[in-house]
C-alpha cells in the first residue's frame, strides 16, 4: 500500500536519497529540512509515517519526536528516528522521547524498506498488504478481496476500508469519530452518523457467510469486532 512518508532531514543528499528509495518502493516522500518545515506540513496533512533526523538545525528531532507524542492528533503517528549516534543511551533517549524505532546512519535502503514495514506492522497494520484472517472471514489488500467459507464477498470501497481496519483492530471500541478519522481520513468533513449507514453495508455484505454478527455495536460509545468466540 503506497504511504505518505515525511522525511525530516537537514542534510540534503542523505534526504534525496531516502526519498527516490521511498518513491522506488511506491511511497510518496513529503520533505522538510527542520522542525519548523515539518510541523507546518503536518499541519495541512498527516503523514502515514516519519523517519526523523535526531541532529536537526534549531529544535531537534527527539524535541520533535516529544511535541508529536505529546499532541493528541499526531500521538498515533509512527516515528522512526534516525541518527549517527550509536550509544546505548541515545538510542534509549530516543525511544523514551516516542520513537517506535531508531536506525544509526548509515543504513541500506532495504533496511529501512524493512524496518517501515515491521514499525507499521506494529503501530498500524491496516496500513500494510498483509492478509488478515479472523474467525475464517479472510482479507486480502492486496488483491482486494474478502472470502469465507468458500464464498467471495462483494464489498464497496469505504465498506473494505472499514472492515480492514477492523480487522487489524479487533476486540477494540471505537468511536465514530475515531473510525472517521482513519477510515475516511482526518480533512474529510462528513457526518458522524455516515459511519452508521457504511456499518449496516458491511454488516449486510457479510451476511452471506455469517460474519456479520462480529460487528458489535457498543451502546453510547461506537462499534467493535469481535475477534473471539
Amino acid at each position: 500500500m503506497p504511504l505518505n512518508i515525511l522525511i525530516v532531514e537537514d542534510e540534503a543528499a542523505i534526504q534525496e536519497l531516502i526519498a527516490v528509495n521511498l518513491e522506488a518502493a511506491g511511497h510518496h516522500a513529503l520533505r522538510a529540512a527542520d522542525a519548523g518545515q515539518a510541523l507546518e506540513l503536518m499541519r495541512q496533512t498527516l503523514p502515514d509515517l516519519v523517519l526523523l533526523d535526531w541532529m536537526l538545525p534549531g529544535q531537534s528531532g527527539v524535541a520533535v519526536a516529544r511535541h508529536l507524542r505529546g499532541n493528541p492528533r499526531t500521538r498515533a503517528i509512527p516515528i522512526i528516528m534516525l541518527t549517527a549516534k550509536s550509544a546505548e543511551q541515545d538510542k534509549v533517549l530516543g525511544l523514551e522521547a516516542g520513537a517506535d524505532d531508531y536506525m544509526t546512519k548509515p543504513f541500506s535502503p532495504r533496511e529501512l524498506l524493512a524496518r517501515i514495514k515491521a514499525v507499521l506492522r506494529r503501530r498500524a497494520p491496516q496500513m500494510t498488504d498483509d492478509v488478515v484472517e479472523v474467525r475464517g472471514l479472510r482479507l486480502d489488500p492486496l488483491a482486494h478481496r474478502v472470502s469465507a467459507k468458500g464464498l467471495r464477498l462483494d464489498l464497496g470501497p469505504t465498506e473494505f476500508r472499514l472492515l480492514h481496519f477492523f480487522m487489524t483492530h479487533a476486540e477494540r471500541v471505537h468511536t465514530r469519530t475515531q473510525l472517521l478519522d482513519q477510515v475516511w481520513g482526518e480533512h474529510v468533513f462528513v457526518e458522524e452518523r455516515t459511519v452508521d449507514v457504511h456499518i449496516r453495508r458491511l454488516r449486510q455484505a457479510l451476511e452471506a457467510s455469517g460474519h456479520d454478527a462480529l460487528i458489535e455495536t457498543v451502546r453510547g460509545t461506537g462499534y467493535r469486532f469481535a475477534a473471539r468466540d
